[in-house]
């Protein structure tokens, strides 16, 4: 089942800034991004128990309780399990992200694909996020990025688990759909080659980016397409490198990067375009792409985004784009369609 026609826009809000990525941030600056989201006209709100051991279910929870359940979509995340035991947030094992959650809850974070663990998670995501159902789960983060060449044994206990569970869930009716929520294209390629069972949508964060696109349009993307499962795309701007930050794929940029970032940057300028609008029209250009949901943990972010997402952005722009090979050749542009 689609759930591009549930959404109501194709901006969502992706909150694992809420969970104190990079920063403490004052709950009163948390709460008033989310209600930004919402009186710029978001409607569909991700999240997941690994984003400060639970602290940004805890908030967006609080911050969308005061409106009806029905006016909005809610996805969540399986795969980890949050403890009441405590521990050292800097010192957990997340592999190529490891420190990001540093200001996070203390809460134990344990890893567990089982069926059993999968209905845990969903049972306490639901209480902290103060609601009765959830609209989509994603299956989170069994790539290479965080299990290196282990991923696989905990692919396998997905999808003997956590692919088996939700798919159960789904066919009831408790949830409307379930995918990946991953980093990396090739769990999401290793899952569509499956006979059985079928996901309904799939977060992909950082790889449909301006930056990191070109693996996601060799199978993912047609595979997508053909299978009938929607994208959505997370990490619209590689970790805030395109928004004007710092970091790519969630550390400091290496100068590689921020070169190529500025050949876009001049770029845009020419043409008058924010490098923002670009990303945001990139990823949403692809058919294979239902939303995209960047994240943001300041209020002023939110109209910036939705300022991006109505700009204007040129053929001539994207044009340049492909001649001085930004992007890749066979990537769908807003300009192709002009």
């Amino acid at each position: 089942m689609s759930i591009r026609n549930k959404l109501k826009s194709k901006l969502g809000f992706g909150a694992a800034p809420l969970g104190n990525m990079f920063r403490n941030i004052p709950e009163a600056e948390a709460l008033a991004t989310v209600d930004a989201a919402w009186a710029q006209g978001v409607r569909y709100f991700d999240t997941a128990p690994l984003y400060g051991a639970g602290l940004s279910e805890l908030r967006i929870g609080e911050a969308l309780s005061k409106y009806k359940r029905d006016e909005y979509i809610l996805s969540t995340k399986v795969g980890r399990v949050i403890l009441d035991e405590i521990e050292d947030p800097a010192a957990r094992q997340l592999g190529e992200k490891g420190g990001v959650f540093q200001f996070g809850r203390p809460n134990k974070v344990v890893n567990d694909y089982t069926a059993d663990g999968t209905l845990r998670s969903i049972e306490d995501s639901l209480k902290r996020l103060k609601t009765d159902h959830l609209d989509i789960v994603f299956i989170h983060d069994v790539a290479q990025d965080f299990y290196g060449d282990n991923w696989l044994q905990h692919f396998e206990t997905a999808r003997t688990g956590a692919f088996r569970a939700l798919d159960r869930l789904r066919d009831e009716g408790v949830i409307k759909g379930w995918g990946l929520g991953v980093n990396r294209v090739e769990p999401v390629e290793l899952m569509l080659e499956l006979d059985e069972p079928k996901p309904d949508v799939t977060l992909l964060a950082g790889r449909y980016t301006l930056l990191d696109h070109e693996r996601s349009l060799q199978r993912l993307m047609p595979a997508a397409l053909k299978q009938g499962m929607d994208v959505v795309v997370g990490g619209p701007y590689s970790s805030g490198i395109l928004a004007g930050g710092a970091h790519f794929e969630y550390q400091k940029a290496s100068p590689e990067i921020i070169a190529k970032v500025e050949r876009i940057k001049a770029i845009a300028q020419r043409h008058g375009v924010s490098v923002k609008a670009a990303a945001l029209h990139f990823a949403l250009a692809n058919p294979a792409v239902a939303a995209v949901i960047p994240g943001a943990s300041r209020p002023e972010r939110i109209a910036e985004d939705h300022a991006a997402l109505n700009e204007k952005v040129p053929a001539a722009f994207w044009q340049e784009m492909r001649e001085q090979k930004l992007v890749a050749a066979d990537a769908p542009l807003p300009g192709d369609k002009e």
